[in-house]
């Protein structure tokens, strides 16, 4: 019994990291090809992690591979490839019923894009602190 409990919570966390990973490399992409990374020549790896750290503190479930969270990692992979999808009204349709609502959607939106925003001011402060203590 103890094995097949083992097995299972095993299998759980593989995927569960598989579902993480995809939104990491995911919001890497995004910050890839983001023109003000580009202008403030800012990392578009730290960008990325930082950005995800926070819609992650922002979205439902206690922690990392808590079921809710997985599912909502997959969500906002979804959401953030909606431009590239084959058939993006049919895509958006399947978000608002994947994240519950519109409004729903619509909070987990602005929790990325605020996160981003948040992330961007945070790097680009860091990056102009020397230049202020040379002055």
């Amino acid at each position: 019994m103890k094995k097949l409990l083992l097995i299972s919570l095993s299998a759980l966390l593989l995927s569960g990291c598989a579902d993480k990973k995809q939104y990491e490399e995911t919001v890497l992409e995004q910050m890839q090809l983001e023109k003000d990374i580009k202008d403030y020549k800012l990392s578009p790896e730290r960008m990325a992690k930082c950005v995800v750290d926070t819609t992650s503190g922002k979205m439902p479930g206690i922690f990392a591979l808590d079921p809710k969270r997985l599912t909502a990692y997959r969500n906002y992979t979804k959401m953030l490839t909606l431009s590239s999808s084959k058939d993006p009204k049919k895509t958006l349709e399947e978000l608002r019923t994947d994240f519950g609502s519109a409004q729903d959607l619509a909070e987990a939106h602005s929790n990325y894009t605020e996160s981003q925003m948040d992330c961007l001011a945070a790097l680009i402060g860091e990056s102009e602190e020397p230049t202020k203590g040379e002055k």
